[in-house]
């Protein structure tokens, strides 16, 4: 068994078997026609249920085919153009590249001592990042496992930014279309189940200063603590932007720690055409970037950056035996000490090596190319009669819903619109999110796939259309 060890001596084993699997996934890509086959789970399920884990195969070919048939074959594949669903992006070549490196080396970035040269290219991309922001040379950061972890430690620096002990005092201000894992923090956190204020928004589904401005006064007259006010820089849903310089004067005037959750809309730091939508962002406390959102980083690759590097300390603790307090004066850099993690993969090489093939602009050209995309869907679909769109797109989301001429039902144009996404999915021809609106079903397109074109948007929306109309063709059918 010693002959599957990576070391000195297997490195021919180790060649053969990962160009054997480059070469597999290379002919899977170049023949996926379609992002998915619309398996079910149904289908799936006993063929994985046959497996038996404690009988190998041996033989790294066999089990290659055997993944073919349990995963290759049926995996949703985010490079195609006509998967437009989730918020999920197709990847770089170079930062596939410094995947399979870092998976090989097996660096571990929690202290320097497994690390070295690891840790000091995650801290120059960290100071890259707060630098486009323009947080100050006082920023500091970390990479995270995602959006969710980033936002739970700002949340967790602003909770002990307060100094307070009476938690029930404590109230997060974020908009109602702001990220889910707002509310889960604060729950984590231990605030109480009315910590997290819903701000409400406008028309274009941005925060509502006004109401924000209310909220906080409220807050201050009730004897409460604003603990934070969280602006989001691409909603899920709708890719909005809430206005950033007038929340961050709010911060201000009553005392709030400012996060912003920029996953999705990091891009427009690399971007060379709407750098100026995220203006004010370089006035927030602290800063959520999903890198494998819109920089198209294979998962994961996120980071967390703060104003002042001092706050990073709420998230320190020392242990003898990985980071003993006396490292910090001799100046040994062990990012243990501002991280949630301990152990934690090299996921910043995967950015190194696409920036220093790409460079930034060339990530930012990409960006803005789906940007455009966006604005041309936005465009069709508000010229179409058969659907409804939501609100122009600030990124490069378009959310909107197919309304039939003759049905005016809402619930019947709901169940249309969810047959619709079911059966597309289940057509494999391609993929799309749903939302609510407004307690209304709605359709999703997040684009962000620059070899997806306005050919496809046109012919998903006649898919959309076509699944929409059988639907309710067949509910006239069964009431007659």
């Amino acid at each position: 068994m010693r002959s599957h060890l990576l070391n000195d001596t297997t490195t021919e084993h180790y060649r053969r078997s990962v160009t054997e699997g480059v070469e597999r996934v290379a002919a899977k890509l170049a023949a996926t026609d379609r992002p998915f086959t619309g398996v079910t789970a149904d289908d799936l399920a006993p063929r994985i249920d046959a497996i038996d884990l404690d009988r190998p195969l041996g033989d790294t070919t066999a089990v290659l085919d055997e993944l073919e048939d349990l995963y290759l074959r049926d995996a949703v594949y985010f490079h195609h153009p006509r998967y437009l669903a989730h918020l999920n992006c197709p990847v770089v070549i170079p930062a596939v590249l410094g995947e399979a490196v870092l998976s090989a080396v097996n660096s571990s970035l929690d202290t320097w001592d497994q690390s070295a040269g690891g840790t000091l290219i995650e801290r120059k991309l960290v100071d890259w990042t707060a630098a486009r922001i323009g947080l100050g040379p006082a920023a500091d950061g970390v990479f995270t496992s995602g959006g969710t972890q980033s936002n739970l430690q700002a949340l967790l620096l602003a909770r002990e930014e307060t100094k307070t002990q009476d938690l029930g005092r404590l109230r997060v201000f974020a908009s109602e279309v702001s990220h889910f894992s707002v509310q889960k923090s604060a729950k984590l956190l231990g605030l109480g189940p009315d910590a997290v204020v819903v701000v409400p928004v406008d028309h274009d589904k941005r925060m509502h200063t006004v109401a924000l401005a209310h909220e906080l006064e409220r807050c201050a007259e009730a004897g409460l603590i604003p603990m934070a006010v969280v602006a989001t820089a691409g909603t899920t849903d709708f890719g909005s932007i809430d206005p950033l310089p007038e929340i961050a004067g709010l911060c201000e005037q009553y005392g709030a720690w400012m996060h912003v959750d920029a996953a999705y809309g990091c891009g427009l730091l690399a971007s060379l055409k709407y750098r100026h939508r995220i203006d004010g962002i370089e006035r927030a406390d602290s800063v959520t970037v999903d890198y494998h959102k819109s920089f198209f980083q294979p998962v994961s690759s996120s980071a967390v950056l703060v104003r002042d590097a001092a706050t990073l300390r709420h998230a320190t603790y020392h242990a003898e035996y990985l980071n003993p307090r006396r490292m910090v004066t001799e100046r040994i850099p062990n990012q243990v000490d501002k991280s949630l993690q301990t152990t934690r993969r090299f996921d910043a090489l995967k950015l190194w090596m696409t920036l220093r093939v790409m460079g930034a602009d060339g990530i930012g050209a990409l960006f803005d190319e789906v940007c455009d995309l966006a604005a041309e869907g936005w465009k069709l679909l508000a010229a179409d009669p058969r659907f409804d769109v939501v609100v122009e797109p600030s990124l490069s989301t378009l959310v909107f819903r197919y309304v039939p001429a003759a049905v005016t039902d809402p619930a019947e144009i709901d169940r249309a619109n969810l047959y619709a996404r079911k059966a597309l999915f289940a057509s494999g021809d391609a993929v799309v999110a749903g939302t609510k609106v407004s307690g209304r079903h709605y359709l999703k397109f997040t684009l962000l796939n620059p070899e997806t074109t306005t050919a496809d948007i046109t012919a998903v929306l006649d898919l959309i259309a076509g699944h929409a109309e059988q639907y309710l063709g067949e509910s006239l059918d069964r009431a007659c």
